[in-house]
C-alpha cells in the first residue's frame, strides 16, 4: 500500500488535525480563487504551524500562476513545495523553482501511457514529483478536484526517473484498488475526502489515510 499520501485542499483546522494525527505525509493548500478551497497564504500559514513539528511538508497549489502571485504565496506561507496544476512548461517549472526556492510537483492529466511517458521525458530534468491526473470535464473550471478517475492500470509498472502521486477521484473506498492496479506509492486526495464542494471531512481524511495504509 502507499507509504505517503497528500491531503489537498485544506481549509479548518479540523481537517488539518486529522490530516496530521492520522499520519499524511503532505498538507496541500490550494491558491487558486475559482476554486471553493482556496485560502490566503496568511490562512494557510496558520493552518499548518503544526506540521513541521512533525515532519509533514506543506504544499501549495497553483494553476499557471504568475510571478506576483509565487511572491506573495512565498511572503505569507513558505512552503516547501509548489505544485504546477496548469500548463505550466518545463521552462517555467525551472523559473518557478529558481524563483521561489521551493520543490516542485508538476501535475498532467494523463489518459494513455504515451502521455505519462512524455510528461516524464519533459519533465524530468525539473520537476521533483510527477503527479499523475484524471483530465477535467471540457465543462470544469478546474483543471483538478472534479473527483474524476482514470484508468489506473496504464501507470502499472511504469518506470520514471522521478517519484509521482497518483491523484484523480481517489476516495477511502477506491484506494486499495487504486493502488494495487497503479503501484502508486504516493496518492493524493482532494473531493473524495469532502462532505461538500470544499468541505473537508475529518472523518473521511481519517478513513482514507487508514485505507491508504492498509495491508
Amino acid at each position: 500500500m502507499a507509504s505517503l499520501v497528500k491531503i489537498c485542499g485544506l481549509s479548518t483546522p479540523e481537517a488539518v488535525n486529522s490530516a496530521l494525527t492520522g499520519g499524511a505525509s503532505f498538507l496541500g493548500f490550494v491558491f487558486f480563487e475559482k476554486s471553493p478551497r482556496h485560502v490566503a497564504p496568511e490562512t494557510a500559514a496558520r493552518l499548518s504551524a503544526g506540521a513541521k513539528s512533525s515532519n509533514v511538508r506543506t504544499v501549495a497549489v497553483t494553476v499557471d500562476p504568475t510571478n506576483e502571485r509565487l511572491d506573495e504565496i512565498m511572503r505569507g506561507f513558505s512552503p516547501d513545495l509548489i505544485q504546477l496544476h496548469g500548463h505550466e512548461t518545463p521552462a517555467r517549472v525551472r523559473e518557478v523553482k529558481g524563483r521561489t526556492g521551493a520543490e516542485a510537483i508538476k501535475a498532467v492529466p494523463v489518459s494513455t501511457t504515451l502521455e505519462i511517458a512524455v510528461a516524464g521525458r519533459d519533465y524530468n530534468a525539473v520537476a521533483d514529483y510527477l503527479m499523475f491526473d484524471a483530465k477535467a470535464p471540457e465543462d470544469a473550471d478546474l483543471p483538478g478536484g472534479n473527483g474524476a478517475t482514470f484508468d489506473w492500470d496504464i501507470l502499472h509498472g511504469v518506470r520514471l526517473e522521478r517519484p509521482w502521486f497518483l491523484a484523480g477521484g481517489l476516495d477511502p473506498w477506491n484506494i486499495g484498488e487504486a493502488i494495487k492496479r497503479s503501484g502508486a506509492k504516493m496518492v493524493d486526495v482532494s473531493s473524495g475526502v469532502e462532505r461538500g464542494a470544499g468541505l473537508k471531512d475529518p472523518a473521511l481524511i481519517s478513513a482514507f489515510l487508514a485505507a491508504a495504509r492498509r495491508d
